[in-house]
């Protein structure tokens, strides 16, 4: 399923994306409706929504989405003169992933902008849900309501989510608002290609990021800028960059019970990072004391 639904989203004139964007609206007139959800499947349309087919649009799709209650579409500019009458309004464009991901966010409600965003970046996408999971499960231990999104499982705090993966950019901004709306006070992001698609982060702002694999020093900003531009996410100087450090891999060595040095390698980038984003030492080594982990 691909839509920001309504009930989680913000209502939006097409004059609006016209003034915003510079998209051309066919007929003029039709600057006044007003959209409600933002859908690029039709199955998820539902009444007053705003269809994004993408490249893959033909004319049987515009009448199925029109049927299913979509109020206009957005389709590409070159497809202009080969269609008929749609009986909706259509704007003509071809948004960048960055208009997409704007829109999408703003349409559901900016949901980035209220959670605390952890994305974990691991040499596999096995270890990398592997590590995103020990990730939601400190963090829960710190008493934070978390979501989850994975291949390996996604969650908005106990309740697990139906998704199709790899999730692109409607899909992810619907994810995300979900969990803000059932009061998830963080997410972590498995940053693999099994899981989000290229861009699918456009207009998230992440605020912890962290790699199993330390970079090479004074390399930091090059490797953040290579996912960037691989998955469109936000990295702006208050975004905390890290892996496992002395500190995490001391505390994960006298934390972990028994000899597995996967796990102790997870638990270390997980407090790395949970330490990245403000959490005093002495409530994680709290936290790890009341969880029976401590010896």
């Amino acid at each position: 399923m691909s839509a920001v639904s309504e009930s989680i989203m913000q209502r939006m004139t097409l004059g609006h994306l016209v003034e915003h964007y510079g998209w051309d609206l066919v007929p003029p007139f039709a600057g006044h409706v007003t959209v409600t959800s933002l859908a690029d499947d039709p199955d998820s349309i539902e009444p007053g929504a705003l269809y994004y087919p993408g490249r893959d649009m033909d004319v049987e799709s515009l009448r199925r989405a029109r049927r299913s209650g979509a109020y206009a579409a957005i389709v590409p500019s070159s497809n202009r003169a080969n269609l008929p009458d749609p009986d909706m309004p259509l704007l003509f464009a071809d948004p960048t992933p960055e208009q997409l991901g704007t829109l999408a966010s703003q349409m559901a409600g900016n949901p980035s902008n209220t959670l605390a965003i952890f994305a974990v970046s691991a040499d596999t996408p096995q270890e990398g849900v592997a590590t995103v999971d020990k990730l939601a499960r400190f963090l829960h231990m710190l008493g934070n309501p978390v979501g989850i999104i994975s291949v390996g499982g996604s969650y908005s705090l106990e309740r697990k989510l139906d998704l199709e993966y790899p999730l692109g950019i409607i899909d992810l901004q619907r994810t995300l608002a979900i969990c803000a709306e059932d009061g998830a006070a963080a997410v972590v992001i498995a940053l693999n290609d099994l899981t989000v698609s290229a861009h699918a982060l456009e207009s998230v702002n992440v605020d912890v990021f962290g790699s199993s694999l330390p970079a090479p020093v004074n390399a930091d900003r090059a490797m953040i800028e290579r996912m960037q531009s691989e998955y469109g996410f936000r990295a702006d100087e208050q975004m905390r960059v890290t892996s496992p450090t002395e500190e995490s891999d001391m505390l994960a060595q006298y934390a972990t019970e028994g000899d597995d040095p996967a796990e102790r390698a997870r638990l270390s980038l997980a407090i790395s990072m949970v330490l990245a984003a403000g959490v005093r030492r002495n409530n994680i080594r709290n936290a790890l004391r009341v969880a029976g982990d401590l010896q």
